[in-house]
């Protein structure tokens, strides 16, 4: 770790550092508690997760709060997009729905060239529009989402880049866009596919049904949070019931951290498998995990494979090989005392991981009333935002509590 670090959020509860191997990355700047809030972000940028061809109109196009919680109703003039309130709406037209974004966005759903490609480059070229937009509303916080990491990863749509730059090309791009290039266009869709956080649409009602992203968010400060497959702090978010600042993210401790202890989320839910987990991060992240959990199970991953082979072998011995075999696998088998391929992070699952079927949320204890308060009794689900007591059972589902009870 270097020596040189800066304080991130307003609390000073963590502080920015380079880490070999890992680059930048959160640390605790003092000891904290499980529950303590430790930084709340505020998006730069905003986009739909819908493909342009979609005709879904369930959130509004500002703020993204579920239409159906609202009273009021408000329609652009110029496009079929629907905001939540008037007030959505005008803070939308000279921000993220400005006379520009809403001409782009409109030409997109009727390009046919587009309409004819696969979702991925639709929702991609939404993020383009609020990008450039971006650096017309708001130049400040363009150059901030040029300085976040991303670099271009290897990709089977390499395409995608010098196609969405010649889209965009024919729209008139907003004047005053300095250095408009497909070298800038690649570059903000890697800075996009490393930073972005996904809000995500309410927890499917019906079991096995897929919990899918509602919006797209570029949070700065948060994004310098590294990843690990067993965290120490996950994400909030309250986007259909917060007043105010509804799309705000707050990280929140899971449990206690020391000072000088680097901070992670976990980028995905911690149930998914080694191999499933691998891969995603190498495909979307560009990196392999080699946290404790993956070192752990890639043992497991071993091992197994050692066992496949021996089967494979065994196949073509004779009896007597056979049952020298036997006995040389019986005389090497684990007991009950466990080895070093042991899972050691099981409290984790038992503790912090939601029982509520379909969420795989994560727990958290409520926020202490001050910093120095021992944490909380009743842990949160970032998912599905059921309360739960620290002690109580988690395979029983008579005493859950209900957050909104």
């Amino acid at each position: 770790m270097t020596s040189s670090a800066s304080k991130v959020g307003g609390s000073g509860l963590v502080k920015r550092v380079e880490i070999e191997g890992r680059g930048r990355a959160l640390v605790a700047s003092q000891s904290l508690r499980g529950g303590q809030i430790i930084l709340t972000d505020s998006p730069i940028l905003l986009y739909s997760a819908h493909p342009l061809s979609s005709s879904s109109n369930a959130y509004c196009s500002n703020c993204f709060r579920h239409l159906q919680t609202c009273s009021t109703l408000v329609s652009c003039s110029s496009c079929p997009c629907l905001f939540c309130s008037p007030d959505c709406l005008t803070h939308a037209l000279s921000s993220s729905h400005s006379p520009w974004a809403c001409f782009a966005l409109s030409l997109l759903r009727a390009s046919p060239s587009l309409s004819l490609s696969h979702s991925e480059r639709q929702v991609q070229a939404r993020f383009l529009v609020a990008a450039y937009n971006l650096a017309i509303v708001s130049p400040s916080h363009f150059h901030i989402l040029l300085s976040l990491q991303g670099m271009a990863l290897p990709s089977s749509d390499s395409d995608a880049p010098t196609f969405l730059h010649s889209l965009l090309s024919s729209l008139s791009p907003p004047q005053g866009v300095a250095g408009f290039s497909v070298e800038l266009t690649t570059a903000l869709l890697a800075k996009d596919k490393l930073n972005a956080f996904g809000l995500m649409e309410p927890p499917a009602p019906a079991p096995g049904g897929e919990r899918s992203v509602r919006a797209y968010g570029i949070y700065p400060k948060a994004s310098f949070f590294n990843h690990d497959c067993l965290p120490n702090a996950c994400r909030f978010d309250y986007v259909d019931t917060a007043s105010h600042h509804n799309t705000d993210i707050t990280i929140r401790l899971i449990h206690d951290v020391p000072e000088g202890s680097e901070i992670c989320l976990s980028y995905f839910p911690v149930n998914e498998t080694y191999a499933d987990r691998q891969k995603r991060l190498l495909e979307d992240y560009g990196f392999t995990c080699y946290c404790d959990r993956c070192r752990v199970e890639a043992n497991w991953k071993d091992d197994d494979e050692q066992e496949e082979e021996q089967d494979d072998e065994g196949q073509v011995m004779d009896e007597d090989q056979d049952e020298q075999m036997i006995g040389s696998e019986n005389e090497n088998e684990i007991g009950d005392g466990g080895g070093e391929n042991d899972f050691p992070h099981a409290y984790f699952f038992l503790r912090y991981m939601c029982s509520r079927e379909n969420c795989w949320g994560t727990l958290a204890p409520l926020p202490p009333s001050d910093s120095d308060a021992s944490p909380s009794n009743l842990m949160e689900c970032n998912v599905c935002g059921n309360l739960k007591k620290a002690d109580e059972d988690f395979n029983s589902d008579e005493d859950r509590l209900s957050v909104d009870d």
